[in-house]
């Protein structure tokens, strides 16, 4: 008789699945007794700037040309949750589907350093559809978007995905769940089964079709919203349990799981705490040494134009180096190329969506520049990852100078120039090109723990324009 396993892939050993159960349980136990008032103060003062953040990403992509045509083609019913720019309202689980594909389509939506992902993206879009459609208080979402974001990052924490594998739409739809279900009301045990199927839903997807540009990567998310809701749901019909189902989907199938990191993440128990934002509208792993070149533009005019660099060499830990690509086909695959965002960030200063559109026909210079970018791994960098993310870059210009500079992180960890309530409303202004509408934002994410109701200012943003800010020089 044949069991479905082989000796390579055994099934995994009941006491691990019981210890990722009991986990779990712990999990559904927070979210259910979280207090927003009682939350820390650091952590009180970190959540309204990641939800201004994903607000005002999200925005940003509802702008693309992908975007627009992507809400054009999908089924839009009638509803009570907003399309973010895109003058709809409609069902919760349309909202968060297009809203999730927004939000990570330009690569500037935040991340958590230990997490190796992007919580909020995975977790956000769910429980704001689903805020705005239930009009639910600002301290109840203010506890679920808490609530989702911690679940979600220590699920990333906790799993360390196969070789190839992409983050994206994979632990984080645990998050997802995890804050529908606060909305809903359910108790931990419900809770709990709502995070545990979450663990048995999600995405296989391969890193290679980021590198390749395919817009799948950014349907992953869109999945992962839904899923999270679907979740949630089945635990409110009280369908599910909480089984353990994490050892046998993250812990076996995608990659190998460490319960114990639920109850004790890397860092505290506030991972909110460890995150990071974007400046550059690309790969956070290119981000380091793309503030390096930005630097090195600043402090040596004569590299600007990249007509006296005879080649550039960028060593960087071993999750990055892989983004070596010097040829992409499309915005996407440019914003996973390394040699991509370091000469974009010598020649025009900032990395923007815009930029990555650029074509070899109209900036010619910009993919010549890249063709000299190597990239490799420094074993003593990998050595420093999770905590660090370094990198050097070394300009070697054509009357036999070197110009070199490594950073730790990239500007905006948590950990290495923070961006803070008064240096990340400027970054997202830039952004959007309109900073009445980021202090707009501001202000809603500021206010939201004491609103009656969320929905109306949620709502109110599907009819939010920002203008588009230029492209490269």
């Amino acid at each position: 008789m044949t069991t479905g396993h082989d000796d390579q892939h055994p099934p995994p050993a009941s006491d691990f699945r019981a210890a990722t159960a009991e986990r779990t349980a712990e999990l559904g136990e927070l979210c259910a007794e979280l207090s927003w008032h009682r939350a820390p103060g650091e952590v009180r003062e970190r959540l309204p700037l990641v939800l201004l953040d994903t607000l005002a990403v999200a925005l940003a992509g509802s702008r693309t040309e992908g975007q627009r045509r992507l809400r054009a083609a999908w089924p839009q019913p009638p509803g009570d949750a907003p399309v973010f720019g895109g003058d709809t309202l409609t069902g919760t689980d349309t909202a968060a589907y297009l809203n999730a594909t927004a939000l990570v389509c330009s690569e500037l939506d935040e991340g958590g350093k230990y997490a190796r992902g992007h919580p909020a993206a995975h977790a956000f879009p769910a429980i704001l559809a689903l805020a705005a459609e239930r009009r639910c208080t600002g301290e109840l979402t203010a506890r679920a978007l808490l609530s989702g974001y911690e679940v979600a990052a220590r699920f990333g924490c906790a799993t360390a995905l196969r070789p190839g594998a992409h983050p994206h739409g994979s632990w984080g739809v645990t998050g997802a769940a995890a804050g529908c279900a606060v909305l809903l009301g359910l108790p931990a045990d419900r809770i709990a089964a709502a995070i545990d199927t979450a663990a048995g839903l999600p995405i296989a997807g391969h890193f290679d079709s980021a590198l390749d540009g395919h817009r799948v990567r950014d349907a992953w998310m869109g999945a992962a919203a839904l899923s999270g809701l679907a979740a949630a749901r089945l635990a409110a019909a009280g369908v599910v349990a909480n089984t353990g189902t994490a050892a046998l989907s993250l812990g076996t199938l995608l990659g190998t799981f460490d319960p114990d990191t639920l109850a004790h993440p890397p860092g505290g128990d506030w991972q909110i705490t460890h995150n990071y934002f974007k400046q550059h509208a690309s790969c956070a792993y290119t981000h380091p040494a793309a503030d390096l070149a930005c630097a090195l533009r600043r402090e040596h005019p004569e590299a600007r134009d990249g007509g006296h660099i005879s080649r550039l060499v960028v060593e960087t830990h071993a999750l990055a180096a892989p983004l070596d690509r010097t040829r992409w086909h499309n915005g996407l695959g440019a914003m996973f190329s390394v040699p991509y965002a370091v000469a974009a960030a010598l020649l025009y200063g900032r990395i923007t969506p815009e930029t990555a559109d650029a074509t070899a026909a109209t900036h010619p210079a910009l993919f010549a520049l890249a063709r000299r970018v190597t990239v490799r791994e420094d074993a003593r960098m990998t050595a420093r990852l999770p905590h660090e993310r370094p990198a050097r870059l070394t300009v070697h210009l054509d009357d036999g100078r070197r110009l070199e500079a490594s950073a730790p992180h990239p500007l905006g960890d948590s950990d290495h120039h923070p961006f803070t309530a008064r240096t990340l409303p400027p970054v997202l202004a830039e952004l959007l090109g309109d900073r009445a509408l980021v202090d707009r934002l501001h202000r809603l994410a500021e206010q939201l723990p004491e609103a009656a109701d969320v929905g109306p200012a949620l709502r109110a943003l599907a009819s939010a324009h920002p203008t588009a800010p230029g492209g490269p020089a």
